[in-house]
């Protein structure tokens, strides 16, 4: 079941997941349980579930983990991923790429695979959104619950240095690009012993990733996106 995004009972849906109308979502669900597996068209066409309108950029939806919880209870797939785009995320990517760490949490409480491909960096894991995009809340819930951390990059930007170590044992040594992809990760997460590893196996200091037009030092001074949705809530709030 496909919504068309003008329709107004789509409109309505929106609203309330967003604003976090836990009643009037609970009696469209109750009223419509069809509604719940249904599909909302996309603005750039494809679909997408009501538990991706939960876990939408920028994410930080009032009361979301209880909007997240209504609609699997009344039986969203926690799995079910966008189609039509060029990526096949699923809300877990997309709670992932903004840290809404309470969300991603109510998502995995739910039934969400932590291991899901498609995501947007890399066709990966919802931890390589988390670490991709430097959201290290929802990276270390993920990390928690038993996400796997197979890529260089992965554990960099963790600070897992033991783990980054491992990589340069044995025959098959990181290539150039993985050492300085490796190291502005670690850049971008904070870790300095982690950077002063990767640095003595030849990363490049001043290394500038396609993906980032960065330098280590621009991102290891970078503000994360959960601060942001923090400090902008504030300000709405009037704090000076």
């Amino acid at each position: 079941m496909i919504i068309r995004q003008n329709d107004p009972s789509a409109v309505e849906l929106t609203h309330a997941i967003q604003s976090g109308s836990l009643e009037s979502l609970q009696r469209l669900l109750a009223e419509h349980p069809e509604l719940a597996g249904a599909r909302l068209e996309g603005k750039k066409g494809g679909s997408k579930t009501l538990l991706h309108v939960a876990t939408d950029w920028p994410g930080y939806f009032p009361d979301g983990p209880a909007v997240v919880r209504a609609v699997i209870v009344a039986g969203a797939d926690p799995n079910a991923t966008v189609e039509g785009s060029w990526h096949s995320e699923t809300p877990l990517h997309w709670a992932a790429s903004s840290d809404d760490v309470d969300v991603a949490d109510a998502l995995i409480a739910g039934g969400a695979n932590i291991e899901a491909k498609g995501a947007s960096i890399a066709g990966g894991t919802p931890l390589d959104n988390a670490i991709g995009y430097a959201c290290w809340r929802v990276a270390r819930l993920l990390l928690g619950h038993g996400a796997r951390v197979e890529k260089l990059w992965h554990a960099a930007g963790l600070g897992m240095t033991s783990r980054v170590e491992a990589f340069f044992v044995g025959v098959s040594v990181p290539s150039a690009q993985e050492v300085n992809d490796a190291f502005w990760q670690a850049c971008s997460g904070g870790y300095l012993r982690t950077a002063e590893y990767l640095l003595s196996h030849g990363a490049d200091v001043n290394w500038v990733p396609d993906y980032a037009k960065q330098t280590p030092l621009v991102i290891a001074t970078s503000v994360d996106t959960g601060r942001q949705a923090l400090v902008r809530w504030l300000r709405e709030k009037g704090a000076r």
